[in-house]
């Protein structure tokens, strides 16, 4: 069996497009006019997925009678919270699908290597989907939070920028799940980028380099042990050859001195 995590994938990117697609928000200001008829104390500006902030517009009051000013947010992160969420739903589908082929169909995933093959450059482009989405997200997000910053805000009103009125925050935008999202992002890219080498190792790639490795081992390890034996071989019969050609053997030694001998008795 493939030694890559299949659920893990699945759960991680619920969490990332849970968090960002799933997002709704919004503030609450504060217009304490000169003229207290004229004041609104409770202005709610509401904003959501996929962050297209100046189309978010909201109605405030002069303090110069009953005429009112409508203001919109300055920004637009849809692109990078669309891309983001998109990569994550696709991803999630993915693991989905091939967690199906892993465990119902492996004869057919193993066949002919193209499974191993597909499913090592599907995870190299998802791994990479994921740095590029969660980046893009993450300068979107901080786009968003200066962009939906009370004090940001309270500028765009023609209100408060007379002092005779008091302009206030009354609360601050929650930003605490797409801070989370842009985490789950960047461990979706940790862990589509880890499985890379399990499923690299499922590939015909992995296994030709190990045997591309192992042949050139084998030879010289061969080559070695064929050096030894000619070698082994070749001190024996040196050993041997000298050993013969010591001098004459002891038969001749015996002749040899018999001839004195036999010339003394003759004497």
């Amino acid at each position: 069996e493939t030694g890559k995590c299949a659920c893990a994938p699945q759960l991680f990117a619920i969490f990332a497009f849970a968090t960002c697609g799933g997002y709704s928000g919004g503030l609450r200001l504060s217009v304490d006019c000169a003229n207290k008829t004229e004041s609104d104390l409770s202005i709610d500006v509401a904003f959501a997925y996929p962050f297209r902030l100046h189309q978010v517009t909201f109605e405030v009051p002069t303090c110069e009678g009953k005429e009112r000013q409508k203001v919109s947010l300055i920004g637009d992160s849809s692109s990078s919270a669309e891309f983001f969420v998109t990569v994550a739903v696709f991803a999630f589908l993915y693991s989905l699908a091939a967690t199906v082929v892993y465990i119902f169909f492996q004869n057919k995933y193993r066949e002919n290597n193209r499974g191993p093959l597909i499913d090592f450059i599907v995870t190299v482009v998802f791994s990479f989907l994921w740095l590029v989405g969660s980046s893009a997200w993450a300068k979107g997000l901080s786009d968003v939070k200066v962009a939906t910053d009370p004090k940001e805000v309270l500028l765009l009103m023609s209100a408060c920028k007379q002092p005779s009125n008091k302009c206030t925050a009354v609360h601050s935008p929650v930003m605490s799940s797409l801070n989370t999202s842009v985490v789950f992002g960047f461990l979706n890219f940790i862990l589509w980028a880890g499985n890379i080498w399990f499923v690299f190792k499922e590939t015909g790639w992995h296994s030709s380099s190990q045997r591309y490795l192992s042949d050139p081992m084998e030879k010289h390890s061969s080559s070695y042990n064929r050096g030894g034996y000619n070698q082994d071989s070749y001190g024996s019969s040196s050993g041997y050859n000298q050993q013969a050609s010591l001098g004459p053997s002891s038969d001749e030694f015996g002749q040899q001195s018999a001839a004195p001998a036999s010339f003394t008795n003759q004497m």
